[in-house]
């Protein structure tokens, strides 16, 4: 992979999610029925920041959980035998709150149909939202996101990666070339 730019660094990634937090409020009348479902991996830090947000400007401790979309890949046969998950962290019962789904890089929209399959394997919430920090485009399914840090148009040869300090030692996002 061949670094092309650097296309969020921390504070825009901060201010993005700032803003998605208040989106968040506005758009729900407030936050007492929302809860955060972060998908695995950088999901969840980006999720436990959305709430961070959510509890600073609006005073309320939405739940906030993780999910693992593995087993409800379309292309599990694909990856391997038998996939490795981790279990599912949900907080709260579904059926009084609107879920968010946050993510990082929203591309075909696949991680997100799993996700959705995963949450209504464990009960059936108000409503569902998607929040993603980037949506690059490119989709196989018709997805679309309620809540969107950046767009970024992307071809089918690059790749978006997103960095979370908890994780990767730094925080933003970068474009790279595939195959160079």
């Amino acid at each position: 992979m061949k670094f092309k730019a650097n296309v969020m660094d921390e504070a825009q990634l901060e201010r993005s999610l700032a803003r998605i937090a208040h989106e968040i409020i506005e758009k729900n009348n407030g936050a007492e029925s929302v809860c955060l479902l972060g998908i695995k991996r950088r999901g969840i830090p980006l999720a436990e920041i959305l709430h961070d947000n959510i509890l600073r400007f609006e005073g309320v401790d939405v739940p906030v959980g993780h999910i693992d979309i593995s087993l409800y890949r379309d292309d599990l046969s694909e990856i391997t035998e038998m996939p490795e998950t981790s279990d599912c962290r949900i907080p709260v019962s579904l059926k009084d709150y609107t879920v968010i789904l946050v993510d990082d890089v929203l591309y075909t929209g696949r991680t997100v149909r799993a996700a959705i399959e995963a949450v209504f394997s464990h009960g059936r919430p108000n409503a569902i939202q998607l929040a993603v920090l980037i949506d690059r485009g490119h989709r196989e399914l018709p997805i679309r996101p309620d809540y969107v840090g950046k767009n970024i148009p992307t071809s089918k040869s690059e790749l978006v990666a997103v960095k979370i300090a908890s994780i990767d030692g730094e925080t933003g996002a970068d474009l790279y070339e595939i195959g160079s």
